[in-house]
């Protein structure tokens, strides 16, 4: 799926959000081997807010405050 699919899917955001809730089952719940799909969240969920302001909700997203933080961080990581 696209992330335009993505962004329009009920809720928004949520295939990206499942994506990682699989891939942790897979992985025996060890965060680092799902970075991937942690990524892609977290750019549906930016480009949901984008769209939609910074006041916008979506159960498969984190506040836009939150988002911002946790990309920043993630950013400063690598």
């Amino acid at each position: 799926m696209t992330l335009q699919d993505d962004l329009a899917a009920n809720p928004p955001c949520h295939p990206r959000a499942c994506a990682i809730q699989n891939c942790l089952t897979r992985n025996g719940f060890d965060e680092s081997k799902c970075q991937k799909q942690i990524d892609a969240l977290y750019e549906c969920c930016n480009a949901f807010y984008e769209k939609n302001g910074e006041s916008a909700s979506t159960v498969s997203c984190p506040k836009a405050s939150l988002l911002r933080l946790k990309m920043e961080q993630r950013k400063k990581a690598t």
